[in-house]
């Protein structure tokens, strides 16, 4: 059997994960173990991208593109922080090149550009967006991380990327999704929802 890294064996040894669905190879399956008994509630930063000066505090974090040329600061909590959601709707499939997008609402008064404004490039349009309202789309010039949308059904707003901030733990608790939307359109072999979000067939309001 050939696999994407080349050949493997026929038959492989492993554990089951957690939902007994699936054949974790060893020992990837004891690295797998640790991590989902790691505490992940800790401030903790990998390496994810060239820079390495992303920080977190009670109140605040950092979200950082791939180079490192653009850097936002936003509030962890409300009233800045407005809500957290998975979107599986087709514009999230194609924009981010995979099945869903893992997002988090900012009200702009709290939002900070402590660096790479300038370096931000923007594209919109309203073609494929439900609403028929346009939806734009902001880009470091470099590495083409897609650092947050604007959309003109929701002024004043500003959409970014759970996997653009720097503080990994935050990723599991203060911007876990709470709202799953347009479940309808989830890619098939995906199965499992989002662990105590609320699922909706589109987006309320539409």
């Amino acid at each position: 059997m050939v696999g994407p890294l080349g050949p493997v064996q026929k038959h492989v040894t492993g554990i089951k994960s957690r939902d007994q669905t699936c054949l974790i190879p060893k020992p990837l399956g004891y690295i797998l173990m640790a991590s989902a008994t790691a505490d992940k509630t800790e401030p903790y930063f990998p390496l994810a991208g060239v820079a390495s000066d992303g920080w977190s505090n009670d109140d605040e974090a950092t979200a950082t593109c791939f180079c490192g040329a653009v850097q936002l600061a936003f509030p962890t909590s409300g009233p800045g922080l407005v809500g957290t959601f998975v979107c599986h709707c087709t514009d999230c499939r194609k924009i981010t090149a995979s099945m869903f997008a893992t997002n988090f609402t900012i009200d702009d008064a709290y939002l900070k550009h402590l660096r790479g404004r300038e370096n931000l490039s923007s594209w919109g349009q309203s073609k494929t967006i439900k609403r028929g309202t346009k939806m734009t789309n902001y880009f470091c010039k470099t590495c083409g991380t897609l650092m947050y949308r604007v959309g003109e059904a929701f002024p004043g707003k500003s959409i970014l990327r759970v996997g653009t901030v720097d503080d990994f733990s935050l990723h599991e608790t203060k911007l876990k999704p709470k709202r799953e939307f347009f479940v309808k359109d989830k890619v098939g072999w995906l199965t499992s929802c989002v662990d105590g979000a609320v699922q909706f067939e589109t987006m309320p309001g539409m």
